[in-house]
């Protein structure tokens, strides 16, 4: 028995039928798909969408046709994703079966493929990051630090960016969503750098936190001046280092924060580790599995998440390490951000 299910955003109706576009409506009906779109895009759906293309002025109501002509009595929606008209208008037509980030829940678990392209951009992030490593210079400000990184990670731009890169010098880094501002670089600063491009559509996503001296590395081992950076980098690398060396298929999905949140409560700074351990990645920046301290998701092979750690000292510093891990389908543990 098929699921008959209704989609308005992109990523989701890309996984569906592999297209998409920004004014389209998927339908999945008994099995049978359509890709309900206007004019601007029906070629290019013709060519690509793994469905039956509609082209239409009025999208809602051609999907409302479409239900009835089929008699379909449960349509699943994702109540997350519609505004309050249209939904309204599309209860009029069948009964609406909520499934919260339904989506979200069949892309959990990655295919083999799907593996493939997300270490393919892995990859291609990890060798942005050394590229831009030889475009750092000091008297930089952190808005030049980014045009410079951007231009490393799109290729000029032949790659998208999977989100607005984050590029922090000391203080600026201790938030842990920093904008850019006119601070800039010096020699002992400590740099903090969260990026990730996208290929194939999937993304990666990747921080390291580097010390600006004579040999600079985008590696997880750091040597600062500063000892209390020094110290402070040790602690959040081994809840890093930790965390990774744990992850095995069949275990809760929630210990994984436990464990790197002890070790940097054990060094005294749990009160400056202020968010979760991690987050899925695939076709969006966060998806599903969220990795916190209330998912009971068990770990299974196909799962793609980071593990990154932080402590965040306000008007002072931050630190933060964040790898992509993926379970692969032989139960190994695969980490991703290293692939160079």
């Amino acid at each position: 028995m098929h699921n008959n299910f209704i989609l308005n955003k992109e990523n989701e109706i890309y996984y569906e039928c592999g297209y998409s576009c920004d004014n389209v409506i998927f339908l999945s009906i008994e099995g049978e798909k359509y890709f309900i779109t206007d004019g601007r895009y029906t070629l290019d759906a013709k060519q690509n969408a793994k469905a039956k293309v509609i082209t239409t002025s009025n999208l809602l109501k051609t999907a409302k046709n479409i239900i009835l002509k089929n008699r379909v009595k449960r349509v699943i929606i994702d109540p997350l994703n519609w505004d309050y008209d249209s939904y309204v208008s599309l209860s009029k037509v069948t009964t609406l079966k909520q499934i919260r980030n339904y989506s979200h829940q069949k892309r959990e678990i990655k295919s083999e493929q799907e593996l493939k392209i997300i270490k393919k951009a892995a990859k291609k992030g990890a060798k942005a990051f050394e590229k831009f490593k030889k475009k750092i210079e000091t008297n930089l400000d952190e808005f030049e630090l980014s045009y410079r990184f951007k231009e490393k990670l799109t290729h000029r731009g032949k790659n998208e960016l999977s989100f607005e890169p984050i590029v922090a010098i000391n203080e600026n880094s201790a938030k842990p969503h920093a904008t850019f501002s006119n601070k800039k670089l010096h020699k002992n600063d400590l740099l903090l750098l969260d990026a990730g491009l996208k290929y194939e559509r999937y993304c990666s996503d990747r921080t390291r936190t580097i010390s600006i001296n004579d040999n600079i590395s985008m590696s997880k081992i750091q040597k600062f001046k500063d000892k209390e950076k020094q110290k402070i980098y040790d602690i959040v690398l081994k809840a890093n280092e930790e965390a990774i060396k744990a992850i095995k298929v069949g275990m809760k999905i929630c210990e994984l924060d436990k464990i790197a949140r002890k070790v940097i409560q054990n060094a005294g700074y749990g009160k400056f580790f202020i968010h979760s351990l991690g987050h899925g990645v695939g076709l969006d920046i966060h998806e599903w599995p969220y990795v916190n301290s209330r998912n009971e998701t068990i770990i299974k092979p196909g799962m793609v998440f980071t593990i990154e750690p932080g402590i965040y000292l306000p008007g002072v510093f931050g630190v933060r390490i964040e790898d992509m891990v993926c379970v692969n389908y032989n139960e190994e543990v695969e980490v991703l951000s290293e692939y160079i």
